[in-house]
């Protein structure tokens, strides 16, 4: 296996796993888990969501400080405040990440955003660009990727690329995609992307149909190198592809 064929782990339980009913921790209990992935290897942890709240930064600011080994990373919108947050909290770790995403799906623009593609594709290079200004190491996400038009879904992920973006992250936000669905549109964003040779293709999947861990292993088979998971599957609604039976294929 070539270093481009290593297929990078990103575990988001500390951000997205923790949106499960029941699943919600304490301080503690979020640094223990932050030291039980990097033992368990896994190459970058999603600690949080730094300016979702107090306490969700300081849990990101203080696993960036006691964790080692990994890339730590936050999340942040396309909006200045998110970012600057995220900046501050993962600046103590060797390894950091600012991961920032924008909708791009027409039902979002229209009735989440009230935003045209325009003014859309402007805020996600913005967004890049400021991360940018603090991290090397940027990740932009474009939500509802599976019901975004795929024209649209090529041109900002084209203009994120060349604003600095070094992963670029394909979410099946409502899980609802097939491993079909999944492996023709990352072999297309792989052909038509400008720059897409230059980046890592990542894949988050839902579990609502069952299908996350198939869809993730379809998005690697088309070129994904990077598969965003969670311990035992657990995440919003029906959950994300599981980290550890990812691992195992």
């Amino acid at each position: 296996m070539t270093a481009n064929d290593k297929v990078l782990i990103f575990d988001t339980t500390l951000r997205d796993g923790e949106q499960a009913p029941g699943f919600s921790m304490d301080h503690d209990q979020k640094l223990r888990m932050a030291r039980a992935l990097s033992e368990l290897g896994v190459d970058i942890i999603e600690a949080g969501f730094p300016a979702a709240s107090k306490g969700d930064f300081r849990a990101v600011n203080d696993i960036a400080r006691q964790t080692s080994g990994t890339t730590i990373c936050g999340l942040a919108r396309a909006v200045e405040g998110d970012i600057r947050a995220t900046a501050e909290a993962v600046a103590p770790a060797a390894k950091k990440r600012i991961h920032t995403f924008i909708a791009t799906s027409p039902i979002h623009r229209e009735h989440k955003l009230n935003m045209d593609k325009a003014t859309v594709l402007a805020r996600a290079v913005e967004a890049v660009r400021m991360a940018r200004s603090f991290v090397d190491d940027v990740e932009f996400s474009a939500e509802d990727a599976l019901r975004t038009e795929p024209d649209f879904l090529i041109e900002v992920f084209s203009a994120v690329i060349e604003a600095g973006a070094r992963t670029i992250n394909i979410p099946d936000t409502v899980g609802y995609a097939t491993p079909e669905d999944i492996y023709r549109l990352f072999s297309d964003l792989r052909l038509k992307v400008k720059g897409a040779e230059n980046v890592v293709l990542s894949a988050h999947c839902h579990d609502d149909l069952g299908l996350a861990v198939a869809n993730s292993l379809a998005a690697v088979r088309a070129g994904a190198r990077q598969v965003e998971c969670a311990m035992n599957g657990i995440g919003e609604r029906a959950g994300n592809c599981a980290t550890e039976e990812i691992i195992m294929h």
